[in-house]
Order: C-alpha cells, then structure tokens, then sequence
C-alpha cells in the first residue's frame, strides 16, 4: 500500500532541540565509526532521519524549518567572514590616506606623482556568471549585516526565509545587479582618489588641480558576452551601454554642486542625459526578436542624437576643466576634481566595456577570406594559415559601417565587431573597448581578430585579448603570443595602443588541472609572456593580465583574505620579473554575480574592498626569494603530479556518473543561462563526460556532494613523492604555503564518509542490504524496487573505482600532512537531512501506478528521471497521467449517450505520492543554497 502522510495533529517540534540532537547525532556517529570501519557515520543519520520522517516525528515542514535555522546559522557566520574579509575592521579614510601619504613620500616632484597615480593599476570587472544564488533581497540583507546593520537580521529572520535564488533570473536582473555594485565601487573609488588629491593639495598647492587619478577602474561584460549564447541581440548589448552612459551622466548631476561655475556643466550634461534617454525610450525591450522598423527608430534616434548624447569624453572634458578653474573654493574644485577623474577613467559610461566571444566564431568569420578545409590549431595547418592571415592583414582596407548592415550581418563575430563600431561612433568612443577571446589556442586567431578591426576601422578602439583557461592552452600559451608577435601587424598594433591585454580562466583549468596546479601554469605562462616581450623589443608595452575567476577556492580566489585573493593571483617572483625586465603591468580582476557583488554590497564593503586592492597594487614588488623558486624540480613534479591526477580523474567514467546522474537536479538555475544542453521529451540531458557542463555547475555541483575535487585532489599523490620536502615547504614557503591553505579550504568542506554516503544511495547493494534488514511493514518492497531500479542504471562500479581513486589520494594526504581540516558538523547535517529526502522521494515513487507510455515515457523510464531528481518536469507528467480533479466533461449533455471514459480521479495518489515529492525536492534546493552558505560561494 502507498505510504500515507500522518493525518493526525503532529505535536510541535522543538526545532533547536532537533537541530542540537542531529548535530550530536553526527558527532556521535563518526566517534562510533573509529570502532566500527565498515559503517558510514553520515548514513547512520540519514536512517535516524528517515524512521523520524517514517513515525511523522518530522514532517517535511519541520524539516524546513530545520533547513531555516541551521541556514541562518550559517549566513550569520558568512557576514561575519565576509567582514573579516575584506579587512571591515580596519579605518577606511586612515588606510586611503596612508597609500596616498606613501606615494607622497616616494614622488619627488608633481609630476611623479602624477604619474604614479593616473597610470591605471587595477581593474575591477563585473561579471554575469551564472553565481547569482540567492535572492537579490537576501544578497543585500547579508551586506547589510556584514557591515554591521543589525536591521538587516530581520530579513534572515524571516520566517517565509528561502536559500534559494529568485525564480527567473534573466539578463536585466543581472544587470541591474552589476550596476548597484558598481556604483558602491565607483563611490568607494572616488574616496581613495580625494584621499590621493588632498596629498597633492597639500605637497603642490598650485598644481594638484590638474591631477585626474585613476588608480583603480572599473568594467563590465554584463550584456557584451556572446561566448556560448546566443540570446543577446546587438541591441541589447546598445541598450545596455546606453544605460551605463545614463549611469554617468545621472552620477555627475548628482555629484555637481549648484553655483555658477557649473551651470554649463550642468546643462551641457542634463541635455546629453535628456537625450541618451530618448534613446533608450526607443530602445527594444530586452530579450525579445524586434521588427525591421523598430530597429530602424532606436538607430535614427542613435544617430540624430549623437552629438547631444555627447559620443565620448572630449567636450565634457573641456568643460570641467573650466569649471575646476572658475571655482571659488578648495572644496568645490575636489569635487569637481573628482567628476573630472571618474569620466577620464570611464569616458561617458560608468564602467567599461568588455566583449567575450568563442575563437571557433571569429575563425568562421574569415573564411570567406582566408578558405580552408583545415584547422587553424593542427600543427600542420598552423604555418599555412598563419602565412595567410598575414597576408590577409597586408591588403585589408576599411569598410563603413552602418545600422542596416549590422541588422543584416549573419556572422556572430563580424556582427560584435560591427556593434563595437557603432558603440565607439555613437555611444562612447573615449576609451578603447577590451574584445576578450575564448578559447584562444593559435595566434591565428589574434591575427583574424586583427583583421576584422581593421575591416570595419577600429583597430585603435580594440583591445583584442586572448583568454588562456584549458590545459593546453596554459601549456601552448607562450606559443600562441610568440605566433602573434610574430606579425610585424600585430607588433604595429601593440605598439600604437601601447599595451598587450590577456586573460586567465580559473574554472576551467581548475576543473581539469585542478587550482592548484592551474596558479602553477599561469604564474609560467606570465613569466613566459615577460621574457617573450623583451625578446621582441616591447618592454615599452603594458601588459594587462586580466584573472577571471570566481569567488570560490573552486574558481581560484583565495578563501582567506581579499589581500590573500591579490597576493594568490599575483606571486610576488613574477612581480619582481616584470619589475626586472621594466614591463609596467595592470592586474584586472573579475567580481562574479551575487557572491562577488557582495564586496561592493554596501558603501563600507565597497571601501574596504578598493583599500585592499589599493594597498596591494601600490605596493612595491618584493624579492622573490621564495624557496619554492629554488627547488624548481620539486614544484614542477608537485603540480605537474596534480595536473596528471586531475586528468586521469575528468576522464574517469565514475566522475562523469558522480556529477552527472542526480547532481544538475541539487541545483537551482543561477543565472540568465542553462547550466547544460537540454534535450526533447527526456528530460535534462545525461552527463558523460564534465565538459558537457559549464564550469560554474561543475564546481557547484562537487560543493553540493561534498568533494571539492577541483581543488583538492591530486595533492595527496603529489605530496607523498617528497614528504618531507613538502611539509618544509609549507613552513618556509609563502607561496607553496598560499597555495596550499586554498586547498586546505575545500578540504575543510569536503568529506569521504558525505562522498560515499552519496556513492552509496546510488548503488542497489545498498538498498538490498537495507531490504534484508528491515523490519518496518511494506519497506521491503519499496527497497527492492529502487535497489532494482538502480540496477538498470549500472553506475556502482565505476562510481566503486572512482571512490578508491579519491579515497587513495586522500589518505596519502593525510598519511603526510597531519592538520587536514574536517567538515563542521553542521555541514555534514545538512547533507544527512538532504539524503534522507533524497531517499524518500524514491521510495515515494515507488508507488506511482504503472501507466501506458504517455508522451513517448513509459514508467520504467519515468522512474529512471526521478533517480537523476528529475522531479518537476516528472511530476507535471504524472499530473496529465494521473489527474487530481474530476473530468469536467462528466454530467455535462452533449446531445449523444455518454461513452465509456478512462482513469478517474487520483486524489489519494497526489496527496500520498506526488504532493510529497514536490515538497521533499523543495526540501533539497532549501538545503542547497544553506550549503552554498555554509562554503561561503556557490560553483
């Protein structure tokens, strides 16, 4: 018989006594695990969960409840840690006035400090990475509380609180997002830069007005991203810079105080705002397919209002600085001082932008003009299409671009080249516009971005950037940039802009090298790119290195510290090399959705956050003396060891079923695209192998399984073939040791005894063994059915072999280093709580009635997507299978006898099976997002 849900009156629970008895429940299990080796002490709580859920001591309400409190213990302590973070504790205007203080005493005249400080050293890129989950209300309470707005804990005091992110989450609300970030870090900007134009007042009284700092920029590809998308229309991405040049415009109004020295100003920027409005009233709406017309109005509008709309910097410009000159007063010339700084840096928009498409579309964008059967990447192609790109860059002559065009384009890269076109012409030409590369494997493909910039007349706009993320092209970078410079072009090209930009992926290499070894390979490739600069004589060029990565140790930012993140990212040896060789270099950093938004959550944050940027790009390279540098045999076989490991363990078949077969269903959609390719009538597709998922879910994923692979794997194996060499360098070495507390992060929220648990519930020799032992009426047959349903799947010897492959490189790491953190027990509750209602929406669904095949699924199948959490789409269809209200049909007279009609109701099943389910799954999501909280980042 179905089981049945108590209808009785279930007494209340004491929802914090459970919460001390579950986490007692775990701690008691893993001291009786040190007797008993072949239990699991995370399983041995699930099956209390269970019998408690069975009895109706916990109902699935309670539970939430339970999720609620645990949760809100562990955003507490994420404000908390997020404070610690970024250094909240320390004195805002006391360490800006230090570093402007600093840079005061190493100048020795105005123009050295000029100089020092309007050479750009940082830049902060805002990104929409699919990381935004959790609610925007929740981000914003958790900043508040960071920042020490008690207030803020009524929001996580709510008794309706939800860990998940907001149900749809579309493009417009990540930028929305971005920009409320932006504006803490543009506010946060202009108090380090009055803190560096008060050093100057007070050193050179009669020059400081001429100074523009602008240390620290910022920029954004929210809107500009194509790469693996194709849902953002070139409008779009004009709207959106529209709205970043009414940022700035509705910014400088607000910052302009009324006097007449301002009234020009002030009208020449209030007319501009007036119009860029008016554009964007013509604008389509975002996300939908305009009409020919409507198209046709926002470029009339783009074009008839342009010189209004002010299309760069250059008259504002003039304009404040008569201004600044016609002021009164000290305090009026700052602010305006200030005004001037922000547009120099930002020209009209109030961030940069950056645009990001795929290699494989630029390439397909030149074939009509360089044709080839071949692939620019095979080595015996390489030479030949090199030869004709240089060929091609030799005779390529500019071409107008137009609207019409642009709306008739086709090709996806020509078509972004062409919209970068119109934004330098008509919406903001002051400074150039960084055009990033995926996947960026030939210098050919620099070469083709090249020659398309120089087809539609913007070559001195474009940056054009490669970004270096896989394991081969971390490997072959030094090649691909040496392919480049190769090119008298690109040479000329480097040298007219001043400047070589390039950037670095962390998800990805850390997902198939592991992050470890990744900061090994980057850290190489940038010396590598230094030494190859100097080979070609361009030390006169900047080298912009641009670090994408998250905000989780998964996607390479250091847990411990803002100033632990910056020293990570940027090891103080290749400082010093750059240093040597005379190469200026500008470090940019992405801040990633909702996790790296939080920084930038609140005024206090945001200050804090540019301080510790600040302090660290001001600050002299130190010697890189460290004696990880002096044993370059130990560190190349150590993270080559890990890079071999991680290898080996991508191409695992168990890995594919580890993260694949149930682990897309534990998490919400985070962002304005899918985590992976859906398919037809099936439901989500099977993983076979992890790069069918994007990088973010991939590490979201081994978060939520309670093994951070990506991060931590490998090391074992790598440590055990030189223990004592390794435990040295840990004490002597700052950047082995760095590289090892990121590590020793995703081990402290990672553990076996959670892995196997998992590994477990999906091998059918488990649930047999649960059927031979129980006692519990009708529980046997439920067992028995699921243990058979996982049977067909055929997943228990690989995922077998996969947890020997992990457990071994776990031990050898605890056999040589003897302060391997543990999960918290909260932690590990959390998942037990998840697995018993893991669990018992299988055994629910074991009572699902057999039906015809309906929509091309039969049960067996159906059965199979609810082993993978399929849930939703599967209980929509049992909802058409297996209706819960009456046939409206009957009773009603048409004319003719009634026929014979099929099925019925089911009331009975959907409020004892269905109504269950839906409510256990809403269960895991709520558990989800309270892990995402208790590892401090989500992917």
């Amino acid at each position: 018989m179905p089981e049945t849900i108590e209808k009785a009156p279930i007494p209340a629970v004491d929802i914090v006594a459970l919460a001390d008895d579950l986490q007692d429940k775990i701690e008691q299990a893993r001291l009786a695990s040190r007797d008993d080796p072949f239990g699991n002490p995370v399983l041995r709580v699930t099956l209390w969960l269970t019998r408690l859920m069975d009895s109706g001591e916990l109902s699935v309400a309670a539970a939430g409840e339970l999720v609620r409190l645990l949760g809100r213990r562990a955003l507490r302590e994420r404000a908390g840690r997020l404070a610690h973070y970024v250094g909240l504790e320390r004195d805002e205007a006391a360490a800006f006035a230090a570093i402007a203080r600093r840079q005061g005493e190493e100048a020795d005249s105005f123009a050295a400090f000029r100089a020092a400080v309007e050479r750009p050293r940082f830049g902060a890129v805002f990104t929409a990475h699919p990381t935004f989950g959790m609610q925007r209300r929740l981000a914003h309470a958790l900043a508040d509380l960071a920042s020490g707005d008690e207030a803020a804990g009524a929001v996580i005091d709510a008794p309706a609180l939800s860990f998940r992110p907001d149900g749809r989450i579309t493009l417009q609300d990540e930028f929305e997002q971005a920009r409320f970030a932006v504006r803490h870090a543009r506010d946060a900007i202009d108090r380090l830069n009055a803190a560096l134009l008060a050093e100057a007042r007070r050193r050179w009284p009669e020059e400081w007005t001429h100074l523009a700092p602008r240390p620290v920029i910022l920029a954004s590809w929210v809107g500009c991203d194509t790469d693996g998308r194709t849902d953002i229309g070139w409008w779009d991405t004009l709207r959106y810079r529209l709205e970043s040049k009414d940022g700035q415009f509705a910014r400088i109004l607000e910052k302009l105080p009324e006097m007449s020295a301002t009234e020009a100003l002030r009208n020449l920027v209030g007319a501009a705002r007036d119009a860029v409005q008016r554009q964007l009233a013509l604008a389509p709406p975002i996300g939908t397919q305009p009409s020919l017309e409507a198209l046709q109005a926002f470029a009339l509008a783009l074009v008839h209002e342009r010189e209004t709309a002010l299309p760069d910097s250059s008259r504002l410009l003039a304009v404040l600085d008569e201004a600044v000159a016609a002021a009164a007063d000290d305090k009026s010339r700052l602010v305006l001082a200030l005004v001037r700084a922000g547009v120099v840096a930002h020209g009209v928009s109030i961030a940069l932008p950056h645009f990001r498409l795929n290699a494989s579309q630029l390439h397909n964008a030149l074939r009509g003009v360089i044709p080839s059967d071949g692939e620019p990447a095979e080595p015996a192609q390489r030479r030949a299409f090199l030869a004709a790109a240089n060929a091609a860059l030799g005779k390529v002559e500019p071409v107008g671009v137009d609207f019409g065009g642009l709306a008739a384009e086709r090709a996806s890269a020509a078509r972004m080249m062409m919209t970068i076109a119109q934004i330098v012409k008509h919406v903001d030409g002051s400074r150039p516009v960084r055009f990033l590369i995926a996947e960026t494997e030939t210098g050919y493909t620099l070469l083709c971005a090249l020659w398309l910039a120089s087809r539609f007349g913007i070559a001195d706009k474009v940056e054009i950037s490669p970004l270096f993320e896989t394991s081969d092209a971390l490997e072959q970078g030094p090649r691909i940039i040496d392919e480049a410079l190769r090119s008298p072009y690109f040479r000329d090209y480097l040298k007219q802009h001043g400047r070589l930009c390039i950037q670095f992926g962390y998800s990805d290499s850390g997902r198939y090298i592991g992050q470890v070894a990744s900061t090994f390979w980057v850290e190489r490739l940038r010396i590598r790119i230094c030494e190859l600069l100097a080979r070609y004589e361009l030390t006169g060029v900047e080298l912009v290195i641009f670090d994408t990565h998250g905000e989780s140790v998964g996607r390479g930012a250091h847990a411990d510290s803002l100033a632990d993140r910056l020293a990570y990212l940027e090891p103080p040896y290749a400082r010093q090399a750059f240093a040597k060789a005379g190469i200026a270099t500008v470090r940019e950093t992405s801040f990633q959705g909702s996790d790296g938004y939080l920084l930038f959550g609140t005024s206090a944050l945001a200050g804090a956050t540019i301080g510790r940027i600040a302090e660290a790009v001001f600050a002299a390279p130190e010697a890189g003396d460290d004696p990880i540098y002096d044993e370059p045999d130990f560190a190349s076989e150590f993270f080559q060891t890990v890079r071999e490991e991680m290898n080996a363990l991508v191409d695992d078949p168990g890995y594919a079923a580890l993260i694949g077969t149930f682990g897309p269903s534990l998490l919400d959609k985070t962002g304005s695209r899918p985590a992976a390719r859906q398919t037809e009538g099936a439901g989500p597709a099977r993983i076979r192998h992890p790069r069918e998922l994007r990088a973010i879910p991939n590490n979201a994923i081994l978060q939520q399984l309670g093994w951070m692979a990506n991060s931590l794997h490998g090391i074992g194996h790598a440590a055990a073939r030189a223990p004592d060499l390794f435990s040295a360098m840990r004490e002597q070495s700052d950047r082995f040791d760095r590289a090892y507390r990121l590590a020793a992060h995703a081990m402290g929220h990672s553990d076996l005894d959670v892995l196997r648990a998992y590994l477990d519930t999906l091998d059918p020799g488990s649930w047999f063994d649960r059927a031979r032992r129980t006692v519990r009426e009708g529980r046997r047959d439920e067992l028995l059915a699921v243990a058979d349903a996982l049977s067909g799947l055929e997943l228990a010897p690989a995922l077998r072999r996969l947890f020997w492959r992990l457990s071994a490189d776990a031990l050898k790491l605890r056999a040589t280093a003897d302060d391997v953190p543990r999960m918290p027990v909260r932690l590990a509750a959390l998942h037990a709580l998840r697995l018993a209602a893991l669990h018992r929406i299988w055994l629910k669904a074991v009572h699902v009635p057999d039906f015809r095949p309906h929509a091309g699924v039969t049960r067996e199948a159906l059965f199979e997507r609810l082993l993978r959490l399929d849930v939703p789409a599967s209980l929509a269809l049992l909802g058409e299978i297996f209706p819960r209200d009456p046939d409206p049909t009957l009773g009603l007279d048409f004319g003719e006898p009634p026929g014979p009609r099929e099925g019925g109701t089911y009331e009975a099943l959907h409020r004892d099976v269905l109504v269950p389910m839906g409510e256990l799954f809403a269960l895991i999501r709520e558990i989800s997002g309270a892990i995402q909280h208790e590892i401090g980042a989500f992917g």
